[in-house]
C-alpha cells in the first residue's frame, strides 16, 4: 500500500497567489475563484498541478469556473521565493484568457520561458509573502 497523501488549505499561499495575479498584471484571472492547498506525501516529480471542475459538474452544481492548484509541499517548500513565484505564475498560464474552466496545455502560451518573464514584473512585497509560506510544516 502506498503512502497517505495528505491535502490542507493554505490561506497564507492563497493570499500570494492572489498578490502575484494582480502584480503580475494576468487581469483575466477571477482572483476570488482561484483555490489553494498543499499536499504531503505525493511521490509526483511535480512541484504543483491545477486543476479545473469539469462542465457536467459545474452546470449540476450551478457554479461558476473556478481553478485548485495544488502545491507539492516536498518539491515546492525549497524554491526560492524567485522560483516560488514563476512556478505559480506557470500553474495560473494554464488558465485561458476566457476564464472558462478549461486548462491550456503547454506550448507557446505555457512554457517556463514565458512564466520567468512574468515571473519578473512581480512585486517585491508578493516574494516576501512567498519567503514565509512553507516554514510552519503544512503551510499554517
Amino acid at each position: 500500500m502506498g503512502a497517505l497523501i495528505t491535502y490542507q488549505r493554505d490561506e497564507a499561499l492563497e493570499r500570494a497567489v492572489k498578490c502575484i495575479i494582480e502584480s503580475a498584471g494576468l487581469n483575466y484571472i477571477d482572483p476570488g475563484r482561484v483555490y489553494v492547498i498543499r499536499s504531503r506525501g505525493s511521490r509526483s516529480r511535480a512541484i504543483a498541478r491545477i486543476y479545473s471542475m469539469p462542465s457536467a459538474w459545474r452546470y449540476a452544481l450551478n457554479m461558476e469556473p473556478a481553478y485548485l492548484i495544488e502545491f507539492i509541499s516536498e518539491r515546492f517548500d525549497r524554491l526560492t521565493p524567485g522560483r516560488k513565484a514563476e512556478v505559480i505564475v506557470h500553474e495560473l498560464l494554464h488558465i485561458p484568457m476566457a476564464f472558462s474552466g478549461g486548462l491550456r496545455p503547454h506550448g507557446k502560451y505555457v512554457n517556463d520561458r514565458v512564466a520567468a518573464r512574468i515571473a519578473a514584473r512581480v512585486d517585491k512585497s508578493c516574494l516576501e509573502a512567498l519567503s514565509l509560506t512553507g516554514q510552519q510544516g503544512l503551510g499554517r
